[in-house]
């Protein structure tokens, strides 16, 4: 063993190494980006989130992988203390101070128990009821099995030389003695040290062949998890980096090396957890699109690339190793998937980056967007509607143009709230509200144009920036400062793309606002509106993405009395209304339509309205009611609850 062990150890250690280098070295074939910034947070976070567990345990079962996760973190300790004693022999836990040693023991034998158990049910649970039906895997169950044999191995080793007398500390390795005094009971006395030495065989064969296979399997995670949340974008998927626009570029990526190498370590780090294709709109409406799937077949293609010649084939198309066209069209960019993600695997970027491929490289897009695109640039709205049509909902009303000096804030009214006839009456019940609050305001009219937030989110980049300069040139000359928009979509682009054109606007959502006035007591409801039960929705722009939540469920129960009814599937957990993500101008061709879903979900609760806080979800609302028979329920933006209120 003195002459065997070490040569074996060597070998593997070596093996280890070069497996996990040819492994992350695939992840430079990936583009560069910055992930350096704000250190301090970043180790504060990878605390919370990756030792602390914080996204894993928001689940029940989640307790279960904390167990596995923090006994394998302790059994570090003793795997190595394992590995190079049998190397150095004098390097022993035993040489520390006795207290100290004996809190190890009993550590040590805890974990391996707690370990044991929690595969376990790792195992039942895969077996009885999986987090999606391709989890029973060989592999799977491989990798417990093997993290089941080297407890029970531990567990004989250490037994056989309590029994033997070679470790008198046994009082404070419970299991391990209990271990000892089966092997006694069973007659085994006279071949103990026969059972220690084949216990720790089975041991350190069972412990390097699970670190060699590692790398080779999906549970590489153990190794990239960590980095993998340390890396993570700090800021909320709410917007989208430039691009470069020269002669002869190349735009989006169509293959593993137009991705970043962050996207790339993505890959490696994946649990396939499941908890991302679970909060998926698209899964749940049985559409082709699955965030876990799109990461796979990411991986896929990067290891294909090394196994053939070093260069990546084309990532969209058919196969394990490419993502369909239409399932990257299916995505409602509502991010739902990356706040579920443990390890912080970044989705909505890469669908993206491949739409951008496929619209400015290809020209290859949905039929219905070619319209979209056209009007867009020709006419800066969805619908091709002559500019001159953007005042109209105003022709009644005692609006004023926007002028520097005169004005605070800056109604961006938007397209649907311009154009839209039912968002139209959101607008002018809005307007009713800054009048009774005495807020100072005013309009573009018809100078307004559109920010362009759907045609970023389609891939269209080219299209939108131009749109974004025309904009933000405006909004300069005109010296706009505070922005008010009663549209999630106009709220996120506003406050966060265009920064990335140099424009620092205050921007603030219409529900924010009407909040903030009735705290001040600039608003007084002076009757109830006579709802019954209001379940509030929660847009995924407005909440998922920037984070409010609290001020619409605020202004509901000032306005009308009462707290709102809630979703089951509400806050960030909160079930998108189908239409982001430039969805709101695709038909929906495949499954059951997610607004039905949502809608389906509202009517459960009993509510009488359906109170919203962007014209999108208001459409989406409207048009799956009319899917339900027999229902009543009416779909209100939070201005109008307000207007009748006051």
């Amino acid at each position: 063993m003195q002459i065997v062990f070490p040569v074996i150890l060597t070998l593997s250690l070596i093996f280890f190494a070069f497996s996990c280098y040819r492994r992350l070295s695939l992840v430079t074939m990936g583009t560069w980006t910055g992930r350096m910034d704000r250190p301090f947070q970043r180790i504060a976070d990878t605390l919370v989130y990756a030792i602390g567990q914080k996204r894993v345990m928001k689940r029940v079962f989640g307790l279960n992988h904390v167990v596995i996760f923090w006994a394998f973190l302790v059994l570090v300790l003793a795997n190595g203390e394992f590995l190079v004693q049998k190397m150095v022999p004098s390097l022993s836990f035993a040489n520390l101070p006795g207290p100290l040693y004996l809190l190890l023991l009993f550590s040590f034998d805890i974990c391996s128990l707690a370990a044991l158990v929690a595969v376990g049910v790792a195992a039942l649970r895969r077996a009885v009821s999986p987090p999606f039906e391709e989890a029973r895997t060989v592999e799977a169950y491989f990798i417990l099995s093997m993290i089941a044999v080297l407890m029970v191995a531990y567990f004989v080793m250490h037994g056989a030389e309590i029994a033997l007398g070679s470790q008198p500390a046994g009082l404070y390795a419970p299991v391990s003695l209990m271990t000892a005094k089966i092997l006694l009971s069973a007659g085994m006395g006279t071949h103990l040290a026969t059972v220690a030495a084949f216990a720790w065989w089975i041991h350190a064969v069972a412990l390097l062949s699970f670190m060699n296979f590692l790398p080779y399997s999906k549970h590489m995670h153990i190794l990239t998890a960590i980095p993998n949340v340390f890396f993570r974008s700090i800021e909320k998927p709410n917007t989208q980096p430039r691009e470069e626009f020269v002669p002869y570029g190349v735009f989006g990526a169509d293959s593993v090396e137009k991705l970043s190498w962050k996207d790339l370590l993505d890959s490696f780090s994946c649990t396939e957890c499941g908890r991302c294709q679970d909060s998926c709109p698209g899964v749940a409406t049985g559409k082709a699109l699955n965030p876990r799937l799109l990461v796979h077949s990411i991986k896929m293609n990067l290891l294909a690339a090394n196994s053939r010649t070093g260069t990546a084939g084309s990532l969209i198309g058919t196969g394990e190793e490419r993502v369909k066209e239409e399932a990257l069209w299916n995505c409602t960019s509502c991010g739902a998937c990356m706040e579920a993600c443990p390890v912080f695997i970044e989705h909505l970027p890469k669908v993206v980056k491949m739409r951008r491929h496929l619209v400015e490289m290809e020209a290859k897009f949905p039929e219905e967007l070619l319209n979209l695109f056209e009007n867009m640039e020709q006419r800066s709205n969805p619908w091709g509607m002559a500019p001159s049509e953007r005042s109209k909902w105003s022709a009644n009303l005692d609006v004023m143009p926007f002028e520097q000096g005169q004005a605070e804030y800056l109604l961006f009214v938007g397209c649907a709230g311009a154009f839209d006839a039912r968002s139209k009456q959101v607008t002018v019940a809005l307007t009713k509200v800054l009048d009774a609050a005495g807020v100072s305001y005013g309009v573009l009219g018809k100078e307004e144009k559109c920010c362009g937030e759907s045609v970023r989110r389609l891939g269209n980049e080219y299209l939108f920036e131009k749109m974004a300069l025309e904009s933000v040139q405006q909004f300069q000359s005109k010296g706009v400062q505070k922005v008010i928009t009663q549209c999630p979509h106009c709220f996120n682009t506003l406050k966060n793309d265009f920064r990335q054109y140099g424009l620092e606007l205050q921007v603030v959502h219409h529900s924010e606002l009407i909040d903030d006035l009735m705290k001040q007591g600039k608003l007084k409801p002076v009757q109830s509106t006579g709802e019954e039960r209001v379940v509030v929705h929660d847009s995924c722009y407005l909440g998922r993405h920037n984070g409010v939540f609290d001020a619409p469920r605020e202004v509901i129960r000032q306005a009308t009395g009462a707290a709102p009814v809630e979703f089951g599937r509400k806050g960030e957990n909160a079930f998108c209304c189908g239409a982001g993500g430039g969805r709101m101008w695709l038909e929906e061709h495949e499954g059951t339509p997610i607004n039905v879903n949502r809608v389906k979900e509202a009517v459960a609760t009993n509510a009488s309205t359906v109170c919203v806080s962007c014209p999108f979800c208001m459409t989406m609302f409207e048009d799956g009611l009319k899917a339900i028979d027999g229902t009543t329920v009416r779909v209100k933006d939070i201005a109008e609850v307000v207007a009748e209120a006051i």
